[in-house]
């Protein structure tokens, strides 16, 4: 099979494994709201915020553990991959028990003496807290095999697989209300079983799809590399999750676990929509690193290009009906949302046609290996997010100033990641930006107006959500055909369509 029949053919997997995550985990989450109630879902979220905090290590070393395997396989090195696979292991390992003493020590003083608990729930948050710590260890062993599937193109299983958890995950919800204990407790218990059952299966797969077996690493040289890569990735890690959960964690004090509650469902929005693009882009990224490591520099460019703008309009496909209905959504989705919910998910969604365009710049910085730099400025930058924010809440601001300060941080970044890009290709994509980007991004905002102007002349809540999504498609739709694809490709679909050649 060609490579573009396989990246498009694992494309659509993804996008049908996508489109059931996230109906089944909308629904949960407006089960789990109903069955736990806004301030226990509150408490979940900032708990587990903390622990995803303290879990920045497991990002770092799961990029780079990705980055050296689809290397590895774009030079058909298969026994080299074995050993990266082998070296990977021991290091999570390693890892995960690193995790668990910074959790245990640092990460429990702050949730029992920090968080803003209601008093009567804190016995629950410490065992919900242990169970979510266990989650967290069991994600953690998961990345090698799942870094393996997605180096190896299989997503055929690795798109069964989310969507046998994420319906496992839904179950758990509606079996919460027939046992007599605490439901958050409960929850909390299910959901960290559930994670050691995938586990379990990955590891079986990956044991019997392809060999992966275990074989203590002996090249020194190699472990080395992969914890240098994943070393300077670190700085990455720990800015990325501080801006999202450390954000979450300083709404709390400044504010409440219902606060919490409407960050949480935000976020739950913002992974549902981001996760299309993740799909889409989890097909390509192999091909990324593997067109480098082949030394097609050319071909790299192009389709770097390419993944650049087909994730906007991807993007923007969902964004603009959502962002123009987020109240109806909301209201049909949860009934009552807490208070903020419909702000806070406008912002993130603006912030999320920003961070689209960061998914292949970050894959083309990663198959370059030039990461020291990189990762330094873009985590000082990411990491301003907290005392930003701390400074303009203590000052009164209102809440949803964290999420205005990451949108403006997140421009910036996009900025120094097109520079840093282009200066290690030695490639100007200033030509680019100007003659293919900007105009795309014009065209996606006249394509919101439109949407949102032809919005306020129908009537009724239904036939008002319908047409707008009806013209969205069609504006975002028309603007891609005319400004997205390239010349010969329009020729190709015009020909298709009027069934005649020029």
């Amino acid at each position: 099979m060609s490579d573009t029949r396989r990246i498009a053919r694992n494309t659509l997997m993804l996008y049908f494994r996508q489109i059931l995550i996230m109906a089944v985990s909308l629904y949960t989450v407006r089960v789990v709201l109903n069955v736990l109630g806004a301030e226990d879902y509150g408490i979940y979220n900032v708990v587990a915020g903390v622990v995803v905090l303290f879990s920045f290590v497991n990002n770092a070393m799961a990029q780079g553990t990705q980055r050296f395997l689809n290397y590895s396989l774009g030079e058909n090195d298969f026994s080299k991959t074995q050993k990266i696979y082998s070296a990977s292991l021991i290091i999570h390992l390693l890892v995960a028990f690193l995790f668990v003493v910074i959790a245990e020590s640092i990460g429990l003083w702050f949730v029992q003496s920090k968080l803003n608990i209601p008093i009567e729930r804190h016995d629950a948050v410490f065992f919900v807290y242990q169970f979510t710590v266990l989650t967290a260890v069991f994600s953690i062993l998961r990345i090698p095999y799942n870094a393996l599937i997605i180096a190896y193109e299989n997503m055929q299983f690795y798109a069964g697989i989310s969507v046998f958890e994420v319906v496992l995950k839904l179950g758990i919800v509606f079996c919460i209300s027939f046992f007599n204990v605490d439901s958050l407790i409960l929850y909390s218990f299910l959901i960290c079983a559930i994670s050691a059952i995938i586990l379990l299966v990955y590891k079986i797969y990956c044991t019997i799809a392809f060999h992966a077996h275990f074989l203590f690493p002996h090249d020194k040289k190699l472990i080395q590399e992969l914890l240098s890569f994943s070393g300077w990735s670190l700085l990455g890690g720990t800015a990325s999750v501080a801006c999202t959960q450390g954000s979450n964690i300083i709404i709390n004090i400044f504010t409440n676990v219902i606060i919490n509650a409407a960050s949480g469902i935000s976020n739950q929005v913002n992974v549902a929509v981001n996760s299309f693009i993740s799909n889409f882009q989890t097909a390509f990224n192999p091909q990324i690193v593997k067109l480098w490591a082949e030394g097609k520099k050319e071909e790299f460019f192009h389709f770097l290009k390419r993944m650049i703008i087909l994730s906007f309009f991807l993007q923007m496909f969902i964004v603009v009906p959502l962002f123009v209905n987020i109240d109806f959504v909301l209201s049909m989705w949860l009934k009552n949302p807490p208070e903020y919910s419909s702000l806070f998910v406008k912002l993130l969604l603006i912030d999320s046609l920003i961070g689209v365009i960061n998914g292949p710049l970050w894959m083309a910085v990663q198959a370059f290996g030039k990461i020291k730099n990189y990762q330094i400025i873009v985590s000082i930058l990411m990491l301003l997010n907290l005392p930003v924010d701390v400074i303009l809440l203590m000052q009164g601001r209102n809440v949803a100033v964290v999420f205005v300060v990451k949108i403006i941080l997140d421009f910036v970044i996009t900025i120094f990641r097109f520079i840093y890009v282009a200066y290690c290709m030695q490639l100007s994509l200033v030509g680019f930006v100007f003659k293919k980007f900007l105009p795309c991004l014009f065209g996606g905002i006249c394509s919101f107006l439109a949407v949102f102007a032809i919005k306020q002349f129908v009537w009724g809540k239904n036939l008002s959500f319908f047409t707008s999504c009806i013209v969205s498609v069609l504006f975002t739709g028309i603007v891609f055909f005319l400004l997205g694809l390239e010349k010969s490709e329009r020729i190709k679909i015009k020909e298709k369509f009027l069934g005649r050649k020029k």
